[in-house]
């Protein structure tokens, strides 16, 4: 996803947000896109395949102060953002025994295959129990997107960013873009990108690749969704038509917002870097978010804290599934860390978001050492947890430890997908012969409900939903963008078997899924009216410099895109962010010269209806800027959005950089 240059005549644009890139290993930025020829028709031509990205978008310079009342400019990311494409970490601590993620070479393409039987998971393992897996890595994290579920209000969507695991490192100053270019190229080479430009030119999507509706795509701003009802943001959705059933969010009066609060970004401890600040979640009062070692309540409206929860660490994971009576679960680390001592995320915790406190926090043994938890999720009344080491299940009214995975030198659960169903990601077999089981389990007993294994060589997989069941893989590192996404696996979870297959290369759609150890990381996505709703990669406008996009839409019955499509608009970017009802709500990332808005898309028509539009002005741009969906957590409901950064850093900066803005209309 890219910021186009800015026009002639406009200041040029610098490095901003973006995920950092080690200078020694970017590349030069493609060569600049053929302007349209004079009289040539407005819009693009859909009948050809999206043209890849042209880099992240740059953030303008730091711009004068603002009219008062609007937040000062942030000069660069707030925090380092999350592991794109050619984000520096450090190696991860090598794990102590089996289940180590690795890279496999490419692998034959996946065919469906019938259930097998498997037995129940076992239950709470006792120390000293043998042949367990190597510990996982600790690993910092935010939400991603997935679909809310059990007990999950319309308020619980998840947010969006996707850091891999191990420990982030300072960023570096990406390249400064040339004049007349666009920003760097995140998949191509220059040389690449001028070939493929030329080939897709000339070429029309027929077969499995990408096909466009030849609907208007016009926004249609006049429109306002249906009277409410029923469930907002249930992953079931309506009928097979979709459309406004159910939908919860209605365009107000006057849908121009403005800024409800900021939250200044947090300072570290002395002798760390970075820290994680990870989760952010909304009731009908509360907007929660993690700090450092610390989750804070604060007024939907007003932004004043409610409440505060400390912990004796960070937050390393936080689900974004919420239950009925708004309880939500973590993982943290025992203690603050240091340079001597990272620590690691042992630590499991159920939160009230509503009373603001810490209903209990347990632990769980591998053998005789406690278990670095990588992912945490929720449903059925059950508190999920799973790394490379082993799992637990814990009651939520009691935090009795209900089961474990059984684990050996052969299988381990990675993780969990939560919400309408409890679903685990078991890998078995070596590294050469790994295989994916794909389990519904039962979240009181941990009895596995129904099993669907993929083809040998696939070695991760993300849970995208659990009801309808749908699953994300990278199927021999095919993708080719770091998205870990390049077919999407539809599930019958009560059978095991295949539903249907959708091929999703890398270099055509936008969504992306953090597979290799948080599971339900999946973002730029949704799933609803037993359909997948996702972005393509952005391309070419009809403005000059302009990039756009659209949402389009796949029948998880038959794989097949349903011709529906929502166009971004002119200088617009797409990006799903939960189901209401039937409808798809989605986030517009703005040109240079505007506000981003929120729109309401029909899961019928398609139309779309804005219920949001934020400020254009420089200042409160700056801020909105560096908190876009590849790397932050976006919640929206009743009129409210949110964004949130997912690290606290000691980078040092002249202007004042935030942890939270908000936004409100109305």
């Amino acid at each position: 996803m890219t910021q186009p240059p800015p026009p002639p005549n406009q200041p040029p644009q610098q490095p901003g947000f973006g995920p950092p890139q080690d200078p020694s290993s970017q590349q030069q930025p493609p060569a600049q896109p053929p302007a349209q020829p004079s009289g040539a028709p407005s819009g693009p031509d859909l009948s050809k395949n999206p043209e890849p990205g042209y880099g992240y978008p740059q953030a303008p310079q730091t711009p004068p102060a603002g009219p008062p009342g609007t937040p000062p400019p942030a000069a660069g990311p707030s925090a380092p953002q999350g592991p794109g494409y050619g984000y520096p970490q450090q190696p991860p601590t090598p794990a102590a025994g089996y289940g180590y993620p690795g890279q496999q070479p490419p692998q034959p393409q996946q065919q469906p295959q019938q259930p097998q039987p498997s037995g129940p998971y076992g239950q709470p393992q006792q120390p000293g129990a043998q042949g367990q897996p190597g510990y996982g890595q600790p690993g910092y994290g935010q939400p991603g997107y997935g679909q809310p579920g059990y007990g999950q209000s319309a308020y619980g969507q998840p947010g969006y960013g996707q850091p891999g695991y191990g420990y982030p490192q300072p960023p570096t100053m990406p390249m400064q873009p040339q004049p007349g270019q666009p920003g760097g190229g995140r998949k191509f080479s220059a040389q690449m990108g001028i070939v493929v430009a030329a080939v897709v030119a000339i070429a029309l999507i027929v077969g499995g690749g990408v096909w466009y509706a030849s609907s208007s795509g016009k926004d249609d701003d006049k429109q306002t969704t249906a009277e409410t009802g029923g469930t907002g943001g249930d992953t079931k959705g309506g009928d097979a038509g979709g459309g406004s059933t159910g939908a919860k969010e209605k365009a107000p009066a006057d849908t121009a917002s403005k800024v409800l609060f900021q939250v200044p970004a947090p300072k570290v401890p002395k002798g760390s870097s970075t820290i994680s600040t990870s989760g952010s979640w909304l009731t009908d009062t509360v907007y929660a978010k993690s700090g450092i070692a610390e989750i804070v309540g604060y007024d939907r409206a007003k932004g004043t804290k409610k409440w505060t929860i400390d912990l004796p660490g960070p937050v390393c994971e936080a689900t974004a599934h919420v239950t009925d009576d708004n309880k939500t679960a973590v993982t943290h680390k025992p203690a603050m860390p240091t340079k001597d001592d990272p620590q690691r995320c042992t630590q499991v915790a159920l939160i009230d978001l509503e009373a603001g406190k810490e209903v209990w926090s347990k632990t769980a043994k591998s053998g005789t050492m406690e278990i670095s938890f990588n992912n945490v999720t929720i449903s059925g009344g059950t508190v999920a947890a799973g790394s490379t080491s082993g799992g637990a299940a814990w009651e939520v009214a009691s935090g009795k430890q209900l089961w474990a995975p059984k684990t050996s030198d052969a299988c381990y659960d990675a993780g969990y997908g939560g919400g309408a169903k409890l679903v685990a990601v078991r890998k078995c077999g070596t590294y050469e012969q790994r295989q994916l089981h794909i389990q519904t389990i039962d979240p009181k007993s941990g009895k596995v409900v129904s099993e669907y294994k993929m083809d040998e060589g696939i070695e991760y997989a993300g849970i995208v939903s659990t009801e309808p069941l749908v699953v994300a893989a990278d199927v021999g590192d095919t993708a080719g963008d770091g998205s870990g996404i390049s077919d999407f696996f539809s599930i019958d979870n009560k059978t095991g078997k295949l539903r249907t297959r959708i091929s999703a290369p890398g270099e055509e759609f936008a969504a992306r899924c953090d597979i290799i150890t948080r599971i339900e990381k999946c973002s730029g996505l949704a799933v609803g009216n037993d359909r997948l709703y996702i972005p393509t990669e952005e391309h070419e406008g009809t403005g000059e410099y302009s990039q756009t996009n659209e949402v389009v839409a796949f029948d998880l019955s038959t794989g097949k895109q349903t011709g529906q499509r929502a166009d971004a608009g002119d200088g617009y970017q797409l990006t799903p962010l939960r189901m209401d009802g039937g409808n798809v709500l989605a986030y517009k990332r703005p040109p240079y010269d505007k506000g981003g808005q929120i729109v309401s898309i029909d899961g019928a028509s398609f139309k779309q209806t804005t219920l949001m539009e934020n400020p254009a002005t420089e200042a409160v741009r700056n801020v909105e800027t560096r908190m876009l969906p590849d790397y932050a957590e976006i919640l929206y409901a009743q009129g409210g959005l949110y964004m949130s950064g997912v690290y606290a850093s000691d980078f040092s900066s002249s202007d004042e950089e935030y942890l939270v803005i908000a936004f409100g209309t109305g």
